[in-house]
C-alpha cells in the first residue's frame, strides 16, 4: 500500500519551513497536498519577523533549503524536480549578481543550507515536520514551530 503523501515531497517543504524559521521568517503553513501547480508548498507568515542582515540571501537560502533536505533525505539532488524553486534562487541571484558570478553564489548558498541541515537538531526538526506532513497533509505554521522548538530542545 502506498503512503497517502509523498515522503519527497514532505522532506523537501519541511527543509524550506525549517530553514525559514532558523532565519526567523515566520511559516504560515506548510502543505504537501498537490495541485496543478505544484506538489507541496510552505507557506510565510506576513507577521513581523527579525529583519535580516542580508534579506535577499535570506530568500535565497530558504528557497535552496528544499533541494538540499530532499537530497539529504535521498541521497541524490534532483534538479529537474525542483525547477520552480531553481528559477526563483537565480531571479534573485541576478539581483545581486552577474550571470557570470551568479552559479558560484548559487552553489555558495547552496553550501551554506547544506551546512545549515547538517546540525542534528536542525536535521531533527526537518524530519518532525515531515513526520507531521506524511501523517495530515498539511500543518499550520504553529505546529511547525512547535516542531522546531522541541527539536531545538532535544525532543
Amino acid at each position: 500500500m502506498n503512503p497517502p503523501h509523498d515522503p519527497v515531497t514532505a522532506y523537501h517543504e519541511a527543509g524550506h519551513a525549517v530553514v525559514a524559521l532558523c532565519l526567523d521568517r515566520p511559516v504560515h503553513r506548510v502543505s504537501v497536498l498537490p495541485n496543478h501547480l505544484r506538489l507541496g508548498q510552505c507557506e510565510f507568515g506576513k507577521g513581523r519577523f527579525k529583519p535580516s542582515e542580508d534579506a535577499l540571501e535570506r530568500e535565497i537560502l530558504i528557497a535552496l533549503a528544499g533541494l538540499a533536505a530532499e537530497a539529504r533525505h535521498t541521497g541524490t539532488y534532483e534538479m529537474d524536480a525542483a525547477h520552480q524553486d531553481l528559477r526563483y534562487v537565480r531571479r534573485l541571484v541576478l539581483e545581486r549578481k552577474s550571470e557570470r558570478a551568479a552559479v558560484r553564489y548559487e552553489e555558495r548558498c547552496l553550501s551554506k543550507v547544506e551546512a545549515m541541515l547538517a546540525d542534528d537538531a536542525t536535521w531533527r526538526a526537518v524530519e518532525l515536520i515531515a513526520a507531521e506532513l506524511l501523517e495530515h497533509g498539511v500543518i499550520s505554521g504553529r505546529a511547525a514551530r512547535h516542531l522546531f522548538d522541541l527539536a531545538a530542545r532535544g525532543g
